[in-house]
Formats: structure tokens, C-alpha cells, sequence
């Protein structure tokens, strides 16, 4: 008798079709020797810009001046790479880059931001460095528009790469850079920085 009821529930099963939309997630590391190309290099202020190597054919525009990183993803338009998107403090990303998928395609990016705040002295302060998950909109199509979405404090929230997932999925695809704000989700330690 538990034979008919199995294979009727396992067509079932496969007559159901995949969920259209499904949101995964893929890995690639930002490595400036090896992958990233250098596009402008001044001594002033340490600035350089550089295209890097991403997820498939999206890249990586990366920026950096007076101790400063600014980071953008996919088919930016030429005239939005310069768009400064960082912290008023000093800061550095790390090397992992989450990219999160719909369907396969690349709809945001999410880097983790070192935050250096100081001490009273003005010194950085290695006791006093911030951690926050930067989710990005990437440009999918040429001459699209790719920004920050939302930002979240991965030492004030136990679930912060779930929470920063969740909101790519959920604000990424509809998001108007230029119009729309980015904001701190969840619990906004004192640690975060400020976002400029």
C-alpha cells in the first residue's frame, strides 16, 4: 500500500516546477596584484583607481585615496566610477566579495568594511576597529547605475551576514542610486563609522 502513495507523491515532486527567482550565493576574491588593473596612480594622497576582476564578466571598480576605499560592481557607466562611496573614517575592505544571484545574475555585492576609528590622540586605534557589511546594487547592463544600499554592523548583530543577505535580496533590484538613501539595518553599534 506505501508503494502507490510514494511514487505518487514523488511525481508530484517532480512535476512542481523551479522556483523562478531563486536567490544564491557565489564567492571571489579581490586580489589587487594578480587580478586588478591599474586605470590612474597619483603619489598625492596615495590615490589610485583600478578595474579587478569580479563575477564573470562583472568587474570590480576600486578606488582609494587618503587611506580611503570606495568600491563599485558590474557595468558602471563611465561617468558614475567616480562617484566617491566610503567612510569619513580611514577604512579598508577585505578580500571576499559575496555576490548575490537571481537566477544566476549578479543583483548585489557584499564587501566587509574595516572601519579605523582613533583614539583620543587622533591615532587609529587597533581596539577600536569597526566591522561593517557594505550590500551593494550591481550594474547589471552597460551604463547602468551600481551604489550602496544598506549597511550593517557585523559586530552589533549575531546574524549580520544573514540580515545583509536578506536586504540584498529585498532592496538591491529596485534600489534608485541618487535617489533612494542607504541606511544601517539592524543594531548600529559605535564602532560603524559614518558612512560618505
Amino acid at each position: 500500500m506505501r508503494k502507490p502513495l510514494l511514487t505518487a507523491c514523488t511525481l508530484v515532486a517532480l512535476a512542481l516546477p523551479v522556483q523562478a527567482g531563486q536567490m544564491t550565493s557565489t564567492y571571489t576574491k579581490l586580489d589587487f596584484k594578480k587580478t586588478c588593473k591599474i586605470l590612474e596612480q597619483s603619489d598625492e594622497g596615495g590615490s589610485v583607481s583600478m578595474l579587478c576582476e569580479g563575477y564573470q564578466d562583472y568587474p570590480v571598480h576600486f578606488a582609494e585615496g587618503d587611506l580611503r576605499h570606495s568600491v563599485q560592481f558590474g557595468h558602471v557607466d563611465a561617468g558614475e566610477t567616480g562617484i566617491w562611496q566610503s567612510f569619513t573614517q580611514w577604512n579598508r575592505v577585505s578580500d571576499t566579495i559575496e555576490w548575490r544571484l537571481r537566477d544566476g545574475m549578479p543583483v548585489a555585492a557584499i564587501l566587509r568594511w574595516f572601519i579605523e576609528n582613533t583614539d583620543d590622540a587622533g591615532s587609529a586605534d587597533p581596539k577600536r576597529v569597526g566591522q561593517v557589511l557594505v550590500v551593494s546594487r550591481v550594474a547589471q547592463e552597460a551604463g547602468r547605475q551600481a551604489c550602496v544600499v544598506a549597511y550593517v554592523d557585523a559586530l552589533a548583530n549575531r546574524n549580520a551576514n544573514q540580515l545583509a543577505r536578506d536586504l540584498a535580496d529585498s532592496l538591491a533590484a529596485d534600489f534608485t542610486c541618487g535617489t533612494d538613501k542607504a541606511k544601517f539595518h539592524g543594531t548600529r553599534g559605535r564602532l560603524s563609522g559614518d558612512p560618505s
